[in-house]
């Protein structure tokens, strides 16, 4: 293979993964004795988070979610109640940054460091520094409970990155909350 094929090949993966990283985390579970088709109205209950101007964004989004799907909010005798819990912490995260020289060119003959043998040149010195970085993620819980039985039916979490655009964020809410209700109701 030539060494310009591998160089991209390999600069394609590391891409791929640290995208992988960096994107939403979101998960569901639901209870598998729970029979979803006999829920059609919900209420809702408490919903909370640090900043109160996204609590109406979360209800409007989960709103719009389970509409689509058949759901009506209902102020009264509901099948299901909904809570959401919304919080902001500071995520801790290492950078290291390396200078210096390494041990010779390529560490074998040929380029890159692809090839046979023992690399070129005396090894060198190098200084690697550490830094921790504060980064504020935002964590998303909806609950659905049963309202009869009162035993929590399903719930989805999200977590991302906090932006210091108030858009981004609402649009990665809503972008989570629509992926938490993707496959819903679940399919036993």
């Amino acid at each position: 293979m030539k060494p310009i094929l591998k160089t991209s090949l390999c600069a394609g993966m590391l891409l791929s993964a640290s995208l992988a990283v960096y994107g939403a985390d979101v998960r569901t579970d639901f209870d598998k004795h729970a029979d979803f088709s006999k829920f059609r109205t919900y209420c809702w209950g408490q919903v909370s988070t640090a900043d109160p101007m996204y609590q109406r964004r979360i209800k409007d989004e989960v709103n719009k979610d389970l509409q689509a799907k058949g759901w009506q909010e209902s102020s009264g005798n509901c099948d299901a109640t909904i809570f959401a819990k919304g919080n902001v912490q500071n995520q801790q995260e290492l950078q290291t940054f390396y200078s210096g020289m390494g041990s010779g060119w390529g560490g074998r003959w040929g380029w890159g460091g692809w090839g046979w043998g023992n690399g070129w040149g005396p090894g060198g010195m190098g200084e690697a520094t550490t830094t921790t970085v504060n980064k504020p993620v935002g964590s998303l819980v909806v609950d659905i409970f049963d309202g009869q039985s009162k035993n929590l039916i399903f719930r989805g979490i999200s977590s991302n990155d906090v932006s210091k655009s108030a858009d981004k964020n609402t649009h990665n809410i809503d972008k989570d909350i629509d992926k938490m209700f993707d496959h819903f109701p679940p399919k036993k």
